[in-house]
C-alpha cells in the first residue's frame, strides 16, 4: 500500500515529487553561482578603486598583500606584471561564467571556467585562511564541480540545442 501521495502539481508527467526534485536538483546551485559570478564581475568592473595598480582596495595592493602567503607566489607575480589587466581578466571572466551558467549556455565550459577562477583565487588570495574552510574560494571550487560534470540538462540553452539536434536527427541523438 502506498502512503506517499502528493498533490498533482508536484508530479511532473507522472513523476513523484522526489523524482521532480531530483530532476531539478542542480538548478538552485546554477542560479546561485550564475548570479553570484555576474555580481562579482560587475562589482569589480564598477569599483573605481579596484581597477588600479595601487591604493586602498586596488587589485594591485590586494595581490601584493597576499603574495607571500599564497600557495603559488609565482602565480601572483604573473598577475602583478599587469594588475589592472589581470583585474579586467578576472572580472570579465566572472561575468562570462555567470551569464553562461545562468542561461545554461555551454554550461560545462562555463562551470569549468568558474572552477578555474575559484581555484586560482583559492591558491592565491584565500590560501592563508585559517582554518581552511573560512576561505570561500575553496567552497566555490567544490560548488562548480557538479555543474562541470552534469552541465545544465534542463531549463537551459544547452537543453534547447540538444532537443533541436535530436529532432533534426529523428530522435537518434
Amino acid at each position: 500500500m502506498r502512503t506517499d501521495t502528493y498533490p498533482p502539481h508536484l508530479q511532473g508527467g507522472g513523476r513523484g515529487w522526489r523524482d521532480t526534485a531530483t530532476h531539478y536538483a542542480l538548478l538552485p546551485l546554477r542560479i546561485f553561482l550564475g548570479v553570484t559570478f555576474i555580481y562579482a564581475g560587475l562589482d569589480k568592473l564598477t569599483d573605481s578603486a579596484f581597477m588600479k595598480d595601487g591604493g586602498a582596495g586596488s587589485i594591485g595592493d590586494t595581490m601584493r598583500a597576499v603574495r607571500d602567503s599564497s600557495a603559488i607566489p609565482a602565480l601572483v607575480d604573473l598577475a602583478l606584471k599587469n594588475p589592472v589587466g589581470f583585474g579586467y581578466a578576472i572580472a570579465l571572466g566572472e561575468l562570462a561564467v555567470g551569464i553562461g551558467t545562468l542561461i545554461g549556455l555551454l554550461t560545462r565550459l562555463a562551470a569549468l571556467g568558474g572552477a578555474l577562477i575559484s581555484l586560482s583565487l583559492w591558491l592565491t588570495v584565500s590560501w592563508a585562511s585559517d582554518p581552511y574552510y573560512y576561505g570561500n574560494d575553496l567552497i566555490y571550487l567544490m560548488a562548480w564541480l557538479p555543474l562541470v560534470l552534469a552541465g545544465a540538462p534542463y531549463l537551459s540553452l544547452d537543453a534547447l540545442w540538444h532537443s533541436r539536434r535530436r529532432q533534426r536527427s529523428g530522435g537518434l541523438h
